[in-house]
């Protein structure tokens, strides 16, 4: 790979690999995540699972219905930030009851950003690949609690929803199947699953004493823009690999990551 693209892997990386949503949130509530995450009840933790589903379920109609322009041109970040920040502000004020109607509006908000950065980096929002990898991207806000160091990395997460997106693309190719069909099931289950991680953690967040809707709005800015980083670096990802494959791309991420390990 060339110098410059291999820049470009790296800061692919650091994006990646930046500091985890709970301890950005845990910076402006003043509470470690953790803490809080050890009171949830089991009502409120299958009423956060529920709202993580039906985002990535609207989020996938989104994407069928809405991802068509292809035109080249710059992200427009600070739009979709300003949108999330106002249905921030409607979540903080009702609460954790709020996060059900909240929620798939924001995540379809965030859609809309990732399929612009995708678009800025040479994707087509139009083809059903590119808006596969755009749901793709709410998978990697979080670990899951059977995940272990080898198995939560970047390229994991790829890995383990590769059988789901392939038998997706049999569905989709022809104008986004229905979210009905089985392979598609699979997939939005797949995705919810790991993005369910972040959502905890940001309900909890908005669940925290003192959170109004102010700091709604602050805490949704802040979701936003971690699902904008990992959007920007996955995208550069995928650009990389378009131009010298993906066995190039994972072998040079692979020393990156030797010569440059994560602290």
């Amino acid at each position: 790979m060339p110098e410059a693209d291999q820049a470009e892997l790296e800061r692919a990386r650091r994006l990646l690999e930046s500091p985890g949503l709970a301890m950005q949130l845990a910076n402006v509530i003043g509470a470690p995540i953790e803490s809080l995450m050890r009171g949830l009840p089991g009502p409120a933790s299958r009423l956060v699972d529920k709202a993580a589903r039906k985002a990535v379920e609207v989020a996938f109609e989104a994407a069928r219905r809405t991802l068509r322009d292809d035109s080249p041109g710059d992200a427009s970040l600070r739009l979709h930030q300003v949108a999330v920040a106002g249905t921030g502000a409607v979540g903080g004020f009702f609460g954790l009851p709020g996060l059900l109607v909240e929620l798939p509006v924001t995540t379809a908000t965030m859609l809309r950003s990732i399929a612009d950065i995708a678009r800025s980096e040479g994707a087509a929002p139009g083809e059903p690949e590119t808006r596969l990898d755009c749901l793709q991207v709410l998978a990697l806000g979080g670990t899951r609690p059977d995940d272990d160091g080898a198995e939560s990395g970047y390229f994991a997460t790829r890995a383990a929803l590769a059988q789901q997106v392939t038998a997706a693309t049999r569905y989709v190719a022809s104008g986004m199947g229905s979210g009905s069909a089985p392979a598609i099931v699979q997939l939005v289950n797949g995705i919810a699953g790991r993005f369910s991680i972040p959502v905890t953690q940001k309900a909890l967040a908005q669940a925290a004493p003192l959170v109004g809707a102010a700091t709604g709005a602050t805490l949704n800015l802040i979701f936003m823009r971690h699902f904008q980083s990992a959007a920007r670096g996955h995208f550069i990802v995928r650009r990389l690999e378009r131009l010298h494959g993906e066995g190039a791309v994972r072998a040079a991420w692979a020393r990156r990551v030797q010569d440059h390990p994560k602290r």
